[in-house]
């Protein structure tokens, strides 16, 4: 009988993550707006909040002394974002209504052109671009570069925004979200206080905002308190990239699907690679693959070196010099996987956490910053004199205006197409055409998605065909985490929960499965005992797609992106 993690769920409960603000009330930091996460999604919605609070500025001295705050885990914003990235300019254009020009923004410029492959091993054949991947007026970007500008947009807006703080609890009274307590600072790998020891504090807010990206914590909690989960479940993909400075200039965004893929249903081995261009001397590729594959040898990190000894990629990089990396995940689930609603009492959700993420064309940078600037107009609303953001159907507006936006019309189009995938690349591919032509009409309804970890392992011993590291073009797992800049200090507690003795194969999974060799396991067949290192996670979120949970880290840890 085949393993599946789902089978072996973590020691882990939503209700352990709720609680009722604790601190003394002249002790509590109380704002007007919290919102939970500086990426694109929260970074948009304190601009736009800015930008409305400004018109009404008697609104913005009744919210107090912080109207705005923001909360970022990381060192500073943008330090945990990953991306390809190619932007599609629309969300920005709306949200800074021309008071700033594309030109201005950090990109490496517009895409010039573009191809795609199918991959084999020893060929790559181009092929017609799908409609849904046309780059035509979209432009390049380092997502990580990207937010610490839009981080310095919202502070001149008149946001606060709080480096180094994760929300780790979400504050509930009265059937209301009241805002979230941050995590404590300073504790050992014992969960004993140290010397620097700081404890965490209760934020408090009229409204609260979760712009958490992929695999919020607090989302998730949310989501499972206010029963908001869709009945189809999220599903997920990890990007494992790299971003390379090279002897030759690259001129155009490149795709590949297929090799090393494998095509067979039974794999469910779905994704492809990018190869983008960042300037004349700079390339950034990656590798892209569902967490619903069922090899238990299957390693992203690993599928990306062995793509880079193809010579069309080796090409590209030849005479070049790997100087960043980074990993992270990705909700696939799309228009099916949405949650019931978008808010709660006092609460909204934003961006990738509320899966708002387009596969099909690899694009959800737009929509997240369309979704921040809307859930500001909806918070802004509610804000009003004579309305209470918490009373029945006080945030409603945001849930119509996602409704009518083209965040909704974009994802209905191709809500069945990830699913379509399931059944192998070939039967995939000519349902995902269908599906384009008929502009997601066909077939009518929703199509079913599957949890990540209820897919049953099975072992290929396709680890063989992965390179040696070489140090050149092929790199190792730990090599690649410090290139990420990790700040985990290695007496830190565990954030990660999972089973620590499970069947071999799923400890095997794992282990390969992680891009940061967080886990180890130990001798003998049957039931294997699990060692976790932490201080190399750098906190892609793969782990609770696969059986596991991810729990918020100290502020301040994990990975320092500075290119990705």
């Amino acid at each position: 009988m085949r393993v599946r993690p789902s089978e072996y769920p973590p020691p882990f409960s939503a209700a352990e993550f709720i609680a009722e603000p604790t601190d003394p009330p002249d002790e509590r930091i109380d704002v007007g707006v919290l919102i939970v996460g500086a990426g694109p999604a929260g970074l948009a919605c304190a601009i736009r909040l800015g930008q409305l609070l400004e018109e009404q500025p008697e609104l913005a001295a009744g919210l107090g002394d912080v109207p705005v705050a923001v909360l970022e885990k990381g060192k500073q914003p943008g330090s945990h974002a990953v991306s390809g990235a190619v932007v599609n300019p629309r969300g920005l254009r709306r949200l800074f209504r021309g008071s700033v020009a594309i030109e201005d923004m950090p990109f490496y410029g517009e895409v010039e052109a573009e191809s795609v492959y199918f991959m084999r091993r020893s060929s790559a054949i181009r092929i017609p671009t799908p409609p849904t991947m046309k780059n035509h007026g979209n432009y390049v970007a380092s997502l990580s570069q990207l937010t610490r500008w839009l981080a310095e947009r919202a502070e001149e807006a008149g946001a606060t925004v709080l480096p180094e703080t994760a929300g780790e609890k979400l504050l509930i009274a009265d059937g209301r979200v009241r805002g979230v307590r941050t995590g404590d600072k300073g504790r050992g790998r014992d969960g004993q206080p140290l010397a620097n020891f700081e404890p965490g504090s209760d934020i408090t807010a009229r409204v609260t905002i979760l712009c958490e990206g992929t695999q919020g914590h607090l989302t998730g909690v949310a989501l499972d308190r206010f029963n908001l989960q869709s009945d189809n479940p999220q599903v997920w993909a990890l990007g494992v990239k790299e971003v390379w400075k090279v002897a030759r200039p690259l001129r155009r965004v490149i795709h590949t699907m297929g090799w090393p893929l494998r095509p067979g249903a039974k794999y469910r081995e779905f994704g492809g690679s990018f190869i983008y261009p960042m300037g004349d001397d700079m390339v950034t590729l990656g590798m892209v693959v569902g967490l619903d594959h069922r090899d238990v040898e299957l390693s992203v990190h690993d599928l990306l070196q062995e793509l880079k000894t193809h010579k069309l990629v080796r090409r590209i990089l030849e005479g070049g010099e790997r100087i960043g990396w980074g990993a992270k995940t990705i909700p696939e689930g799309g228009f099916v996987a949405m949650p019931k609603r978008l808010h709660a009492p006092g609460l909204l959700f934003c961006g990738d956490g509320a899966g708002l993420v387009n596969v099909p064309a690899l694009k959800g940078i737009h929509y997240a910053v369309e979704s921040g600037r809307l859930a500001a107009d909806a918070a802004f609303g509610a804000l009003q004199p004579g309305r209470t953001p918490w009373a029945p159907g006080g945030l409603q507006p945001y849930d119509e205006a996602v409704r009518e936006s083209f965040i909704w019309d974009d994802l209905e189009q191709v809500r069945n197409m990830r699913q379509a995938f399931g059944r192998g690349f070939y039967l995939g591919g000519m349902m995902a055409g269908a599906m384009t032509a008929s502009l997601g009409k066909f077939p009518p309804g929703n199509a079913k998605t599957e949890r990540d970890a209820d897919q049953p392992l099975l072992h290929t011993g396709r680890a063989m065909s992965y390179p040696a590291p070489d140090g050149k073009l092929t790199f190792d797992k730990l090599s690649s985490v410090y290139l990420s800049g990790n700040k985990t200090r290695d007496d830190a507690p565990n954030h990660i929960r999972i089973r620590p003795r499970v069947p071999r194969e799923l400890g095997e999974a794992w282990v390969h499965m992680c891009p940061a060799q967080v886990y180890e396991l130990g001798e003998g067949d049957g039931e294997v005992d699990v060692e976790v290192t932490p201080s190399n996670c750098v906190q892609c979120g793969a782990i609770t797609a696969k059986g596991g949970r991810l729990t918020p880290p100290e502020g301040g840890s994990g990975p320092e992106y500075t290119l990705t």
